[in-house]
């Protein structure tokens, strides 16, 4: 308790100083736990596109090679009509399992009889597509009407490419997987924004039995998977596999995570950037630290001698100036943490909006609050200062009782 008062008013001695360090202690640890926040709220929305807004679900099932070699022989690796039906039976006693759904990706030429263009496309239950979008971004419009079989779903941007409007149809030419060509007319029931700028100018979603008529077949190439708890996912995987494979399925298990390169990409570059701000935040308070405590420690030597002829030993000594580090660090992380919340609060409230890279679509600025990110920063940046003021006043304490009574 003794170190603490003395620490305490060795810190106010010194008030324009210790107010110095504590502002760039404060100031770094709310940048850090404003940066972490916002990421946090990124991946977040990432993950939600993935799972959601792309349709992955939580785990895609797909016959082993699929991935690799599934757009050269479509046919191979297709599950069949009976296939599916007992895969869905297996997983239907799986407890992990809220939701087991078909998809069968075309491609081809889609025309609105002047002007052609490529189309890339997923045929899905229109119930199922329903369940698996959720509550997500349904302002985007991207939903399928069960009452509607041939009517299916146009991104924005080739909606607008083609001049293509609700209720107009279009006509679908693709390779059916025996080789022969095939067209069908398609009624445009909605134009919706994917979120995403590679594939608003593109893509469709339409119903399964649409595109099984279209590819004259009766099966889908993958089987996508919702799970009731999104963090259950390696364990479900590990479970699902296993139950498949007793029933003699080849198969291979896909997360969302291995199937949105997107969210890989963003997630590298976004940890790379923290630990970057994190180190040059890191430097600054230790050298902060190391400045104050250095300039603390020259101005009393003087009184480092006559606590040490008084009786305090070298470890004393070094634990009274480590204290002081430590005030200094909690002081000015508790200011951090309270700059985090009045500003995250501030970001949250005004409600800044941006176009990120490779999106189609405007996103909200937000700052999550993430109680063990900020309360990790704290502790470290604690550690880090206690450290940073034993190092110059450990020097100091090994000088001769009467060299530092006699320093000038």
């Amino acid at each position: 308790m003794e170190y603490f008062k003395l620490g305490l008013r060795n810190i106010l001695r010194n008030g324009r100083r210790s107010a110095v360090t504590v502002l760039a202690i404060s100031f770094g640890l709310a940048s850090i736990n404003l940066f972490s926040g916002y990421i946090h709220n990124v991946y977040a929305g990432l993950a939600d596109q993935a799972i959601h807004g792309e349709r992955l679900g939580h785990l895609t099932i797909m016959k082993k090679g699929a991935m690799q070699n599934g757009k050269l022989e479509p046919e191979k690796y297709l599950f069949s009509s009976e296939d599916l039906h007992r895969i869905q039976g297996l997983l239907a006693g799986n407890p992990d399992v809220a939701l087991t759904t078909m998809k069968l990706s075309v491609s081809g030429l889609i025309s609105n009889g002047k002007v052609s263009t490529i189309f890339i496309g997923e045929g899905m239950i229109p119930q199922d597509a329903i369940k698996l979008n959720g509550n997500f971004r349904k302002d985007r419009g991207g939903l399928l009407d069960p009452a509607k079989p041939e009517a299916g779903l146009v991104a924005a941007d080739l909606a607008r490419m083609l001049k293509l409007e609700p209720a107009q149809y279009a006509t679908l030419l693709v390779s059916t997987l025996s080789g022969q060509t095939n067209a069908m007319d398609l009624e445009v029931l909605k134009t919706f924004n994917t979120g995403n700028a590679g594939t608003n100018d593109k893509f469709l979603l339409l119903p399964l039995a649409y595109v099984q008529q279209l590819l004259s077949t009766s099966g889908a190439d993958r089987i996508v998977v919702m799970l009731h708890d999104g963090d259950r996912l390696d364990a479900a995987r590990t479970s699902i596999n296993a139950a498949l494979v007793a029933a003699g399925f080849d198969v291979e298990l896909y997360t969302w995570k291995d199937l949105s390169d997107f969210y890989n990409q963003v997630h590298r570059l976004f940890n790379m950037i923290f630990a970057f701000i994190f180190s040059i935040v890191l430097i600054v308070v230790l050298m902060s630290i190391i400045n104050t405590t250095t300039m603390s420690v020259v101005e009393r030597t003087r009184e480092i001698g006559t606590l040490r002829a008084l009786g305090m030993n070298r470890r004393q000594v070094s634990t009274l100036f480590t204290v002081e580090g430590l005030q200094l660090a909690l002081l000015g992380g508790a200011i951090g943490l309270l700059l985090t919340l009045v500003a995250g609060a501030g970001v949250n409230l005004v409600g800044f909006s941006y176009v990120p890279p490779n999106s189609s679509d405007a996103v909200h600025l937000l700052i999550d609050f993430v109680p063990t990110v900020m309360g990790a920063s704290f502790v470290l940046l604690a550690i880090v200062a206690s450290i940073a003021a034993f190092i110059p006043a450990r020097r100091v304490t090994t000088m001769k009782v009467v060299d530092a009574l006699g320093h000038v």
